[in-house]
C-alpha cells in the first residue's frame, strides 16, 4: 500500500480529487454556491427551533461541512442543521434550562459534542451496521411524527402570540385554537405569505432558492415600511466574526443531565447520515460510500463543529438533494460551502437585521412537508399491513409520549419484529412437479404430487436456538397428518446456510423421535459446511452414512427402489462421494 492510498483511506477527498481539473471546479463552486444560499436562512431557522438564537445556526454550518468534506466518502452529501436533530435538542433540554439562556445553549452544544463522540468511535470500532437497528417503517413514523411537533411548536411565531411551553403538541395545538383571537394579522400574512411565495418558486422557478427570495424581499419590505414597529419580531443585531474556539464543561454532572439526549440524537443521526448516502449512492452509481468512514467523518464533523460553538447538526436531506442537483462532483463542494458560510459570519450578518422570525417559521413549515411521508404510509398500508402498525405505533409514542420513546418504541419493535420473523421462517411442504426431477411448494404449484408415505420439506433459514422449536414442531405436525402413513421424512436443507448447536440439537432429538415413531429420516441438498458440522457433531453416523442425498429427487428415488426391495443401483457415484466427503466448499 503506498502513501497515497493510504492518506486517501483517512481522507477520501484525495482520491475524490485525483484527476480533478476546471470543469469539476466550476461544478462543485456552483453546487456550494447553491447551498448557501439555501443554507444561510436554513440553519438560522433550525437554531430557532432547536431554542438557541440564530447565530449558533451558522455556526453549525461552518466547520462541519469543512470536517466532513475532508473525511465524508458521499461527495454530495450536506451536512449541518437540520429540522429533526433541532427537535431532538428541543425536546430534551429544554426540560433542564430555558431556551435561549446561556445554560441551555452550553448543554445544547454538549450533547451535540457527545454524540458526535460516540458515533466517531462507532466508526472506529467498525460499528456502522448497527445503523440497521431502525428500520423503513419505523423510520417513516418516527420523521412524519417529528414534522407534526416541528410544525405545531411554530404556531407561536406563525400566528404572533405567545404559547405557553407545553409538555405534549396536543396542549400546544388546543392552546393556539383556543387563543386565535390574539393572532398578530401582520405576522400571520408574512408567515402565509412567506411559505405561499417559496411555494411558488418551487413550482414555477424551481432552479432559484424560493428561501433566499423570501428572506430578501421580507427584510426589504421591513427595513422600507418598518414592520418591527408594528409588532413584527426580527432577527435583529447578529453577532459578527468566526466563533471563539471552546471546549464545553465535560463535568459529570452535566454529562449525565444530556445523556439521554444524547442517546437519540446519536441513533436518529447515525440512520439520517447512512441512509441519505446511501441513496445518493444509489442516484450517482459512480462511488461506494463506506459506512464506517461515514460514521467517523459525520462523528468529527459534530464534535469538532461544538468546539466552535456549532448547534449540533445532522445530514441534511434538502440540502444533499440540492447539492447533487446543483453538480457537486466531489467533496470540495462542502469545503467551499464552509469558506462561504465563514465570510457570511464575517462581512454579512448585518444584512439580516430586519430579518422577520415569522419568515424562519416559515421557512421550517416548508421542511415540515418532506418529513410526512403520506406516499409511504399508503404503500405500507397496501402491501405490509404489519409494518403500517409498527410505523403506527411509532408514530403514536413519538407525538403523543416523547421524542426518546418514539425512538425507543422503533428500535424496540425492529427488534421484536425481526426476532419474530427468524423464530418463524418460511417452512415449505414439497410435491414432486409432473414429469419432472423438480420438486415445488405444493401450495403454489397444485399440480405437484405428493406421496402418502413421505413427507418433504423445506426449511428456508439457518436452524438455530430462535426457530429450533418451531421447526420441531412444523415435523411432528407434518408427520401427524399424515395420519399414521408416514414412513419417511424428507428435510430439503439446500436453504439452511448455518447450524448452531441448538439446532443440532434438534436435529438428534429429531432422529430420535422419529424413529420411535417409526418414520426415517433424510437429508437431502445441505451445503457443505453445515455438512461439516454435522459431521463433526457425530449426527451424519447417527443418521446413518446412506441418508445424505444430493437432492430430494435421489433421496426419493433411494427410498422407492428400496421399498420395493430392488437394490439401490442408481443410487449415484456423485451421492456416494457426496456422503463420504468431509471437506466441502458446495
Amino acid at each position: 500500500m503506498n502513501l497515497f492510498t493510504l492518506f486517501s483511506r483517512f481522507f477520501p477527498l484525495a482520491s475524490q480529487l485525483s484527476g480533478y481539473n476546471q470543469s469539476l471546479f466550476r461544478s462543485d463552486f456552483l453546487a456550494a454556491l447553491t447551498v448557501w444560499l439555501l443554507l444561510i436562512p436554513q440553519v438560522m431557522a433550525y437554531a430557532m427551533l432547536a431554542g438557541m438564537p440564530p447565530i449558533y445556526g451558522l455556526y453549525g454550518g461552518l466547520i462541519p461541512p469543512l470536517i466532513y468534506g475532508l473525511l465524508g466518502t458521499s461527495p454530495q452529501l450536506s451536512i449541518g442543521p437540520v429540522a429533526s436533530t433541532s427537535l431532538v435538542i428541543l425536546a430534551g433540554i429544554r426540560q433542564l434550562a430555558e431556551p435561549e439562556s446561556a445554560s441551555y445553549v452550553e448543554l445544547a452544544i454538549l450533547a451535540g459534542m457527545l454524540a458526535g463522540i460516540a458515533m466517531f468511535l462507532m466508526g472506529l470500532l467498525r460499528l456502522g451496521f448497527l445503523s440497521v437497528l431502525l428500520s423503513q417503517p419505523v423510520i417513516v413514523g418516527f420523521t412524519a411524527a417529528a414534522g407534526t411537533i416541528i410544525a405545531v411548536s411554530q404556531l407561536k411565531s406563525w400566528l404572533g402570540f405567545d404559547i405557553p411551553r407545553f409538555n405534549q403538541s396536543y396542549q400546544t395545538l388546543w392552546y393556539a385554537i383556543t387563543h386565535l383571537h390574539q393572532t398578530h394579522w401582520l405576522t400571520f400574512a408574512f408567515c402565509t405569505g412567506g411559505i405561499l411565495l417559496m411555494v411558488a418558486t418551487k413550482r414555477w422557478l424551481p432552479k432559484i432558492p424560493g428561501t433566499l427570495i423570501v428572506g430578501l424581499i421580507s427584510i426589504l419590505a421591513t427595513y422600507l415600511f418598518r414592520f418591527d414597529q408594528a409588532g413584527l419580531a426580527i432577527v435583529a443585531d447578529v453577532p459578527q466574526g468566526l466563533p471563539p474556539f471552546t471546549i464545553p464543561d465535560l463535568s459529570l454532572s452535566k454529562v449525565q443531565l444530556v445523556m439521554p439526549t444524547v442517546l437519540v440524537a446519536l441513533v436518529t443521526g447515525v440512520v439520517e447520515n447512512i441512509s441519505i448516502a446511501k441513496s445518493l449512492e444509489m442516484k450517482n452509481k459512480t462511488y461506494k460510500i463506506q459506512p464506517n468512514q461515514e460514521l467517523i467523518a459525520a462523528g468529527a464533523a459534530r464534535w469538532m463543529g461544538a468546539l466552535f460553538q456549532g448547534m449540533p447538526i445532522s445530514a441534511s436531506f434538502t440540502r444533499s438533494a440540492v447539492n447533487n442537483e446543483a453538480g457537486a462532483k466531489t467533496g470540495l463542494s462542502s469545503v467551499l460551502l464552509a469558506i462561504m458560510t465563514a465570510l457570511t459570519l464575517l462581512f454579512l450578518t448585518p444584512l439580516v437585521y430586519y430579518l422577520p422570525k415569522a419568515i424562519l417559521a416559515a421557512i421550517i413549515l416548508m421542511a415540515v412537508k418532506s418529513l410526512i411521508d403520506v406516499a409511504s404510509m399508503k404503500r405500507l398500508w397496501k402491501l405490509r399491513k404489519r409494518d403500517f402498525l409498527m410505523m403506527l405505533a411509532t408514530f403514536m409514542a413519538t407525538l403523543f409520549i416523547s421524542i426518546e420513546m418514539g425512538v425507543v418504541t422503533g428500535v424496540v419493535l425492529s427488534l421484536i419484529l425481526v426476532l419474530y420473523k427468524n423464530s418463524r421462517p418460511h417452512i415449505a411442504v414439497l410435491g414432486q412437479l409432473p414429469e419432472s426431477r423438480e420438486f415445488r411448494n405444493y401450495e403454489r404449484f397444485p399440480d405437484a404430487k405428493r406421496f402418502d408415505d413421505i413427507v418433504i420439506a423445506r426449511f428456508d433459514a439457518p436452524l438455530y436456538f430462535l426457530n429450533a422449536d418451531y421447526f420441531m414442531e412444523f415435523v411432528n405436525d407434518a408427520i401427524q397428518d399424515g395420519k399414521g402413513q408416514c414412513k419417511l421424512f424428507i428435510l430439503d436443507a439446500s436453504s439452511i446456510t448455518d447450524i448452531d448447536y441448538s439446532g443440532m440439537r434438534t436435529l438428534e432429538e429429531l432422529v430420535a423421535d422419529l424413529r420411535h415413531q417409526g418414520v426415517d429420516l433424510y437429508l437431502a441438498g445441505m451445503i457443505g459446511p453445515v455438512r461439516d458440522m454435522l459431521n463433526h457433531a457425530g449426527i451424519c453416523n447417527q443418521l446413518g452414512k446412506d441418508h445424505h442425498f444430493l437432492n430430494v429427487y435421489d433421496a426419493v428415488h433411494y427410498y422407492q427402489r428400496l421399498k420395493k426391495g430392488l437394490p439401490p443401483a442408481e443410487w449415484s457415484e456423485a451421492a456416494l462421494q457426496y456422503n463420504s466427503t468431509k471437506k466441502t466448499t458446495d
